[in-house]
């Protein structure tokens, strides 16, 4: 009985952590200028449906291969979207940003949806590959007064709990054994809000 609680306790703190997360605005990519460089940029990830969609899904994905797979792809996403972001402050152009984040949602949630399982530096040069046209993004609406190091801290900190939230409801579901079914579900809701998102 006591298991029963303690799985309810924590598939409710997943869900109000989820709940939190999501309140942000619903498609990407507000202003936070007047905070502190460090929030402004761990707001940025969090202000944007596209962003939270894909991070989760990254989490999921990691959660479903397992093995070294659950610390490697999210770290290589952070590490190449560290990257995208510097090249964007640097001034360079990255192509078809927004199509890529867009497209990150959308493939992402079918991985998920189909249970791929590829060989753990495949999934990471997708992660990474993804991830270029996020840390862009985040980049390249980095606040002109901001310092750059604290806003990419903030904005990696963001992205690496939203990764750890996806992580957390995928083993929460294998505990609760029903893991293949709901992360399948979950890869599905991703991948049509990716699609979705793309008409809007």
């Amino acid at each position: 009985m006591n298991a029963l609680k303690e799985r309810a306790l924590k598939t409710k703190g997943l869900l109000v952590a989820a709940s939190v997360l999501a309140s942000g605005s619903v498609l990407a990519h507000p202003g936070h200028e007047q905070a502190s460089s460090f929030m402004t940029g761990f707001a940025h990830p969090m202000g944007g449906f596209d962003h939270l969609l894909a991070m989760v899904a990254i989490g999921l994905w990691a959660a479903s291969i397992g093995g070294r797979a659950l610390w490697a792809i999210p770290a290589a996403f952070v590490v190449a979207m560290l990257l995208g972001g510097g090249l964007a402050v640097a001034g360079l152009n990255v192509p078809f940003v927004e199509q890529g984040i867009l497209l990150s949602v959308i493939v992402l949630g079918a991985l998920v949806l189909f249970a791929k399982r590829l060989p753990t530096s495949v999934c990471m040069a997708i992660a990474g590959g993804f991830a270029l046209f996020h840390g862009a993004a985040h980049g390249m609406e980095m606040p002109l007064n901001a310092n750059g190091l604290q806003y990419a801290l903030g904005f990696a900190l963001a992205t690496a709990s939203l990764h750890l939230v996806g992580l957390g409801l995928g083993q929460l579901m294998t505990k609760i054994g029903t893991s293949s079914f709901a992360t399948r579900i979950s890869g599905f809701v991703i991948a049509t809000a990716g699609l979705l998102l793309a008409f809007v």
